[in-house]
C-alpha cells in the first residue's frame, strides 16, 4: 500500500475528526446521548414526542456538510463509480449490520472506543476487519 501524497491531506482531517469529538461531546451534555447515527435515524421512523427535532436537525447536518464543505473550502466531493442498486444494496447491509451490533461506526468507533468499552472495541475491530475483507475480496477476488 502507498499512501497518494498529491492528496494527503492531514490537517483537514484532524480538523474533521475535531469536529466529530466535538459533536459527540455535545450530544452527550446536552441531551444526555452517544451520538450513533444509526439509533438517532432508527429513532425518526418511530419518533416519541419531544424526542425528534434535535434528531433531525442532527441528520439534516450530516447530509448538508459535504455541499457546505465543497461550496465554503472548494472541497472536491466523493467520485462514486458504482452502480445506484449496489449502493442500495450496500447501504441495506450496512443497516443491517448496525442493527446486529446494537451500533454504528459512529456510536462504538467514536463514542465506545472513547469511553474504553470493551464491546464497542470488540464491535469496532469486527467492523474494520469485515470491511477490510471485503475491499480485498472485491478488488482482488471478484475484480
Amino acid at each position: 500500500m502507498q499512501i497518494d501524497w498529491l492528496h494527503f491531506a492531514p490537517l483537514p482531517a484532524l480538523a474533521g475528526g475535531a469536529l466529530i469529538g466535538l459533536a459527540a461531546a455535545g450530544l452527550l451534555l446536552s441531551e444526555g446521548r452517544i451520538l450513533g447515527v444509526a439509533g438517532i435515524l432508527a429513532g425518526l421512523v418511530n419518533p416519541k414526542p419531544g424526542k425528534w427535532l434535535w434528531r433531525l436537525a442532527l441528520i439534516a447536518g450530516l447530509f448538508a456538510s459535504a455541499p457546505l464543505a465543497i461550496l465554503l473550502f472548494g472541497a472536491q466531493g466523493p467520485a462514486i463509480n458504482s452502480s445506484a442498486a449496489l449502493l442500495v444494496v450496500a447501504g441495506l447491509l450496512v443497516g443491517a449490520g448496525s442493527r446486529l451490533a446494537n451500533g454504528c461506526t459512529s456510536g462504538h468507533g467514536v463514542c465506545g472506543l472513547a469511553r474504553l468499552s470493551p464491546r464497542s472495541a470488540a464491535a469496532t475491530a469486527t467492523f474494520m476487519a469485515t470491511g477490510f475483507l471485503t475491499v480485498f475480496v472485491a478488488r482482488h477476488v471478484l475484480g
